[in-house]
């Protein structure tokens, strides 16, 4: 036990002197969680003593996982975000609810759909005739049987529906042999398949549905544009006898920025009052 703590002590330790720089790299409506994003990093290696011991042995691995986990505005340790241990360093991986997430801070989509679809459920897709999938689950008959896949599609703000992409058996195996950390018992695979299994429809679907960064990127590059268009020139007109209602003026004005909250983040870790409190004065003079 004495020596859990102290590796828990030493990850902290690690963590908390990248403070500064883990939350500046934070985006702006995450600011005022900084000190409940570390706990959650801190409460990942806490669950897993693989993790830990990976987390210490190679800490700059662990920095760089968190790193990424910061820029995306993802919480790490949860189905945001997994801290895996990968050859004796630490992967950091996007899980399926991280992919929603940044499809839907993009602003392009109203909702997104991914499922799992069970051997017992009804399913039926026909892209051909069909917009989106029908499926028809019977949430009072008990066990559903095995996952034999998934699909994923998404509602764009003007009520257009996305690609739909669908998951099957071969698919998931792919996924799974793709995976570093497949078929071990730390694995997000063993622990939650059915999360994976959605993870790797929304992986496929974001293939086909703007996400944060190049979504906000365009629209930064679409206002820079305007911006940077020289100013018209007007000529002047010859005064008329009689008024005129002036034609409209056709200039477009560009698209207003992405609202980037999109709901509060939920901390899954198991977060402590005593984590909480340290990182707080961490770095504090």
């Amino acid at each position: 036990m004495n020596q859990q703590l102290n590796a828990i002590e030493v990850a902290r330790q690690n963590i908390g002197a990248y403070k500064g720089e883990l939350l500046a790299a934070l985006p702006s409506h995450l600011q005022d969680k900084g000190v409940g994003w570390l706990t959650s990093a801190l409460s990942a290696l806490r669950k897993n003593d693989e993790v830990l011991k990976c987390a210490n042995q190679d800490p700059g691995s662990l920095i760089v996982a968190l790193s990424q986990a910061a820029q995306l505005g993802l919480m790490p340790g949860t189905d945001e975000y997994y801290i895996t241990p990968k050859g004796g360093k630490i992967l950091g991986v996007v899980g399926y609810q991280g992919e929603v997430e940044l499809m839907y801070r993009a602003g392009a989509v109203s909702s997104v759909i991914v499922e799992n679809v069970y051997e017992k459920d009804k399913f039926e897709w026909n892209p051909g005739t069909m917009t989106k999938p029908v499926h028809e689950v019977d949430w009072f008959g008990g066990d559903r049987g095995k996952i034999i896949g998934s699909y994923a599609y998404a509602i764009m703000k003007d009520g257009a529906v996305s690609k739909v992409v669908i998951v099957n058996k071969e698919r998931i195996e792919r996924a799974k042999k793709a995976s570093a950390t497949a078929g071990k018992s730390f694995s997000p695979w063993t622990s939650d398949e059915a999360a994976m299994v959605l993870k790797t429809a929304a992986h496929d679907l974001a293939k086909w549905v703007p996400t944060s960064a190049e979504y906000i990127r365009e629209q930064v590059r679409a206002v820079r544009d305007v911006a940077n268009e020289p100013p018209r020139q007007t000529v002047p007109q010859e005064p008329k006898q009689e008024p005129v209602t002036s034609p409209r003026q056709h200039h477009p004005e560009p698209a207003p920025a992405a609202d980037t909250l999109t709901g509060e983040l939920i901390d899954e870790g198991e977060q402590t009052d005593a984590d909480a409190a340290w990182f707080a004065q961490a770095g504090a003079k």
